[in-house]
């Protein structure tokens, strides 16, 4: 089986894949595509041009959440998805309200403009980061927060996809200069610490972290 993962490093959804597939044991080769200048034809292996986008003997999966899931089937374990029917449905929930709602504000509102915009040379727009910071980030930590009360992981026992997705838009907004507030968020705080420590995390943080420490700096 020959097995392509099409993404950047600083995708919160790419780093979401590359982290199950680690877990998984699946083995892949990286090929790296420009969100801000896809190659000719892409839209071919991604109809909307988005990463990631897997492509597997020559057929392809172009969204995380369906690449997770095909890994998921092809290496069950360790089991990313709950058996029983209730904490199913919560996994696949909280796994679309990071993928859409915190990432909305964590990944395109905070990295985006604190990291995305200088790389690429142009202005970050502070308002819209402290509007983020402020507004539309704390009742979505209050939630998550409360939902983790007593809980190591957001859904039973043992990690899912859904933790796995939102420590990874966690380290967006670590990239973009901000971490979730302890004092404020405890569990969630921790949750993170926890899922950072991972090694398929902790490999990518620190690397990455380099990455756009040595390119900002010079900025």
């Amino acid at each position: 089986m020959t097995i392509k993962l099409y993404g950047a490093a600083l995708s919160p959804f790419v780093r979401k894949t590359r982290v199950a597939l680690a877990l998984k044991g699946v083995e892949f080769e990286s090929v790296h595509i420009d969100p801000t200048n896809f190659p000719e034809g892409y839209e071919k292996i991604s109809p909307m041009k988005r990463i990631p986008a897997l492509e597997v003997d020559g057929q392809y999966l172009p969204d995380s959440a369906a690449i997770c899931a095909w890994a998921e089937k092809v290496n069950p374990e360790p089991a990313l998805y709950p058996s029983d029917a209730m904490d199913l449905g919560r996994t696949i929930w909280f796994e679309r309200f990071v993928d859409y709602d915190l990432a909305m504000r964590c990944t395109f509102a905070v990295f985006r403009n604190r990291v995305l915009m200088r790389l690429i040379g142009r202005e970050c727009d502070e308002e819209k980061v402290q509007h983020a910071l402020e507004q539309t980030i704390p009742p979505l930590f209050e939630y998550l927060n409360n939902e983790l009360e007593g809980r190591e992981f957001l859904v039973g026992d043992s990690m899912t996809i859904a933790d796995i997705a939102l420590a990874s838009q966690l380290v967006n907004f670590r990239h973009g200069g901000e971490s979730v507030d302890a004092a404020k968020f405890p569990h969630l705080a921790a949750h993170t610490e926890r899922m950072h420590a991972l090694e398929p995390f902790a490999k990518t943080i620190e690397k990455e972290s380099g990455f756009v420490q040595k390119v900002l700096g010079g900025q």
